[in-house]
């Protein structure tokens, strides 16, 4: 937990000079392309690629100084592929395991998706008890029947018995339906039996996906593949590092494998000898934009070692690709790689890019210009893309304007194609390695290759799915065309992450894998140039992916949100920031009475920054007992008038008032930063929610009220916190409004600047300011006289249990002497808890406590304050917990890197601490992260 400690006498910067700071670099033209292209629509990328490849037509009939060069290398690839289809066709029942299961239980199935959650989940659960529980949810309910004898595939079929008869056995409590000899199985062998059954066909699969657990047994499983012409890069199975410890764990395993790789190399080099794959995200738990600083001097020191290690034995080691947040910052690892002295001459950096990503053009671009500024020759590794469903919830959670990523698959498949072209151009300093298992992809580079004279490239497929098809490609009898296997290495346990993604891509019903074992595709479909194919949809996006904007449809837009990984976007907003930091406000009750402000002699009280107490924010004057009299009155003489207004007359209000509140986003985001302590994320989640709060309501009661017959209860009171100092506050009063309410609103005592801003954009939008009246004001001198009064007809609180119970006890009186009904709609703090057993990933877990413990300094009624752990993972998954605290940033939150800001004054600090001093005495082990000088200073 976050805690106030003393300011250090260091005298600090103005608010946010810290966030311009830690964007001070200007990035290089083609930098900002690389930024740019990541906000371009998806039609605009279309009609680029169209372009792109009008212009390689072109260039490949002058190329040949032939008019039909480009059209004869077409027919070329549609004949080389549909060879290559009907090859892989013909040896069907030969093909990989995997490749039949996915197309049996494809992702569209029950069966399917309870296939994956075993897998993903089965391995790794270390009690008996609930891996029969997991087995029995999901394996019972399939209609495994169904599949028998639909696939000629002996593994497929195997499998499918096991899961029947799996199922039947754990679906079924008696007799009924089963033989003799199966009632007498499981009366023997039990779920016991069962588990071991399902624990080995998991393993099955697995192995189908892993070259070997460890990295000498794959170098010994990979001398078949290798005597047949096939070449390795290995993938240390092992995803994103939460803890330090992780980090330093897979550099020790990165570390082993190149030794071993470069002895069994025996010099062979990079090109012909084997090669490694690393993930950044396994060096550094912290690899985000928003802690370059670390990453870069934390995490580029340990890649360099790899590198020094891979030149030593002159074998490639390629950078994997990540999710599109990271793709710049990998290039600028990458950048500082190439300009280091100690790796000159080594040309085996190898980079991944991904050509679901809008951006991949521009990145091979960027790629060969980096080549020629520092004379060195580039692996480049050109994919279809890993993460796709994650980079699509992630743009709509975070209301982005646009998707990273095509949302249909042949603006990929088109996409790759340009960008493998731009490749082959660029071959003179860069080594392409196209991985793909799609036939026209492979025919298509193949042909374009041999027309401009490319023989230094090489294809790649994935370990246990592509080899079917590359056994038509590899050697002199075939293609002669060298490929290289993307081998994953690593036990069972690490296999998860890395089988959950292969089965996602493998189980869609649009993948290559999935579509070539499946008769009612025919060869035509398959081999299709999808540029032509594409034509049909006139580079509109899919239909049923609407852009993030959309994600609720009519009904209402989602809040527009803000991406912290945009290079330019931040530079403008640190800029914003900067200026708004020094800004005063001035905040007071807004009475329906003119002059009312301005008459009444009043106390005021310094708002100062909680983070830095230096930084006055501004001030606020207190509402008066004369002053919630008069606002009393307004809204009961208003009441009537508001509630007549007709409903959809209110909802366009709300919603005016929502474009209001985004459009002054970036004034209310530093007013959450100065007057509540927010750091910029939870500062930008703020502003959205009260958007969405806005929208919602006003598409609700146009939903529930038909425009002429919604009739309010009267004068409402809006008590909200300082928490949630503008979302809650305006949810609140947009419930009340929407409903046909005129509101009294009193702000949290800590932040009635941030309430006041909000009800001035509100009455901007053409609330009455009779309707909606701001006292701001202790909960003593506002808030009890305002929910005693007998003409407030409810009260919306947000707060403390024993406030709520007060207010309920206050309310319940009145009702008794009214002989009515008086609502309290309350949201009051917590004992929550959550629960978590052994089939639960450990890494996500902690990821979800550290988001629910810590977020806003763990100041959220919603906060999670008790972890519950099964006993068997429990170690594990508290000391990965302290290792993930161990790793966050504390310090003025008007930084990117900053993690946690202040608790919100020193009244919270003691309270906090007066529960850690009790926690000690009682014996309860504490654990406390150090905060260093610089990040105690103003907290």
């Amino acid at each position: 937990m976050s805690v106030r400690v003393e300011r250090s006498s260091t005298e600090l910067s103005p608010p946010f000079a810290g966030f311009v700071h830690e964007l001070a670099a200007t990035p290089t033209p083609l930098r900002a392309a690389i930024t740019a292209a990541t906000r371009r629509d998806e039609p605009t990328c279309v009609a680029r690629l169209y372009e792109q490849q009008q212009y390689y037509r072109s260039a490949a009939a002058a190329f040949d100084a032939a008019p039909t060069a480009s059209g004869a290398i077409d027919d070329a690839i549609a004949a080389t592929a549909q060879r290559l289809v009907e090859s892989v066709r013909s040896q069907r029942t030969h093909a990989s395991g995997v490749d039949a299961l996915m197309h049996e239980f494809s992702l569209s199935s029950q069966e399917g998706v309870a296939l994956m959650c075993v897998a993903e989940a089965l391995l790794r659960i270390p009690d008996s008890a609930t891996a029969d529980r997991l087995i029995a949810d999901k394996i019972s309910k399939g209609d495994w029947r169904a599949h028998l004898g639909e696939s000629p595939s002996l593994f497929v079929n195997a499998a499918t018995w096991g899961l029947l008869i799996t199922g039947k056995l754990v679906a079924t409590s008696s007799e009924q339906g089963l033989t003799s000899a199966l009632t007498k199985l499981i009366g023997r062998g039990g779920e016991p039996l069962i588990r071991k059954g399902v624990d080995l066909a998991m393993r099955m699969l697995g192995n189908q996906f892993v070259a070997g657990q460890t990295i000498d047994a794959a170098l010994s499983n990979s001398r078949g593949c290798v005597g047949r012409g096939y070449q390795y890069s290995y993938d240390m199975l092992g995803e994103a590092a939460v803890t330090e410890h992780d980090a330093q764990r897979y550099l020790a395993s990165y570390k082993q494998a190149i030794h071993a790789i470069g002895a069994a190399s025996a010099g062979r080099g990079i090109k012909a000898g084997p090669g490694i794959s690393v993930k950044l995200s396994a060096l550094h738990p912290r690899y985000s934009r928003a802690q370059r600083a670390r990453v870069m001097n934390e995490l580029l020191p340990r890649l360099k070692s790899l590198v020094i290690l891979a030149k030593h034995y002159a074998i490639g080691i390629n950078i994997d690709a990540e999710e599109a947040d990271r793709l710049e910052l990998s290039l600028d690892l990458l950048e500082a790689l190439a300009f280091d002295s100690e790796l000159a001459g080594f040309d085996g950096i190898g980079f991944v890019v991904q050509a679901y990503q809008k951006r991949c053009p521009y990145v091979i671009d960027f790629l060969a210009d980096l080549s020629r500024r520092s004379g060195r020759k580039f692996m480049v590794r050109l994919v279809k893309g890993a993460y796709w469903d994650a980079e699509i919830k992630r743009a709509q959670i975070d209301g982005l304007a646009d998707y990273p990523v095509f949302t249909r698959k042949l603006h990929t498949d088109m996409s790759y194609l340009v960008c493998a072209r731009m490749l082959l151009t660029h071959a003179d300093t860069l080594y392409p390695q196209f991985a793909t298992h799609n036939a026209h992809t492979l025919a298509a580079v193949y042909h374009w290759a041999r027309q401009k004279g490319v023989t230094d490239y090489e294809f790649q497929c994935l370990h246990g799915m592509g080899e079917t098809l590359y056994d038509q490609v590899v050697g002199a009898a075939q293609l002669g065309v060298a490929c290289r296997i993307y081998a994953p290495v690593g036990s069972h346990q690490t296999l998860l992450a890395y089988l959950v993604r292969r089965l996602l891509e493998n189980g869609a019903n649009s993948s290559f894998v999935n579509r070539i074992v499946d008769p009612a595709v025919s060869v035509t479909e398959l081999i299709a140039d999808p540029f032509e194919a594409a034509r049909r949809f006139a580079g509109s996006v899919h239909a049923r992916i609407g852009l993030p904007g959309d994600l609720f449809g009519a009904e209402r837009r989602n809040s527009a949100g803000f991406d912290f990984n945009d290079e330019q976007a931040l530079r403008q907003l640190a800029v914003t920031c900067a200026a708004l930091g020094v800004r005063q406000w001035q905040a007071g009750p807004i009475l329906a009475v003119p002059g009312a402000s301005s008459t009444v002699e009043r106390s005021a009280r310094l708002i100062r920054n909680p983070a830095n107490h230096d930084d006055l924010v501004g001030q606020a004057a207190l509402a008066t007992a004369a002053d919630v009299e008069t606002a009393i009155a307004c809204a009961v003489a208003y009441a009537t008038s508001w509630q007549r207004t007709p409903a959809i007359n209110r909802a366009a209000i709300l919603r005016h008032a929502a474009t209001l509140l985004e459009q002054a986003r970036d004034e209310l985001l530093v007013l959450a930063v100065r007057e509540a302590g927010k750091t910029l994320p939870n500062a930008m989640g703020e502003v959205r929610e009260a958007v969405d709060f806005l929208r919602y309501y006003a598409a609700r009661i146009e939903d529930v009220n038909a425009p002429d017959s919604s009739r309010g209860l009267g004068v409402v009171v809006c008590i909200s916190p300082w928490n949630f100092p503008l979302a809650i506050f305006v949810g609140q009063i947009a419930a009340a409004l929407a409903a046909g309410n005129v509101v009294l609103a009193k702000p949290a005592d800590q932040t009635p600047l941030i309430a006041m801003r909000a009800v001035q954009l509100l009455h901007a939008a053409g609330i009455p300011i009779a309707a909606l009246q701001l006292l701001p004001g202790s909960g003593l001198e506002v808030g009890v006289p305002l929910v005693a009064d007998t003409r407030v007809r409810a009260v919306l609180f947000t707060g403390s249990t024993a406030v709520a119970q007060s207010i309920n006890r206050t309310l319940a009186k009145r009702a008794a002497g009214l002989m009515a009904d008086l609502p309290l709609v309350a949201e009051t703090g917590g004992q929550n808890a959550l629960i978590v057993d052994s089939s639960a990933l450990p890494e996500q877990v902690v990821q979800d406590v550290m988001t629910s413990a810590f977020d806003s300094a763990g100041q959220r009624c919603s906060a999670l304050r008790v972890l519950c752990l099964q006993q068997e993972i429990a170690d594990e998954v508290l000391t990965m917990l302290k290792g993930a605290l161990a790793q966050v940033r504390i310090g003025s939150p008007d930084r990117l890197s900053i993690d946690i800001g202040p608790v919100i004054d020193a009244d919270a600090q003691r309270r906090l601490l007066a529960h850690i001093a009790g926690m000690r005495l009682s014996g309860a082990p504490v654990f406390q992260i150090a905060v260093t000088p610089d990040e105690a200073a103003g907290l």
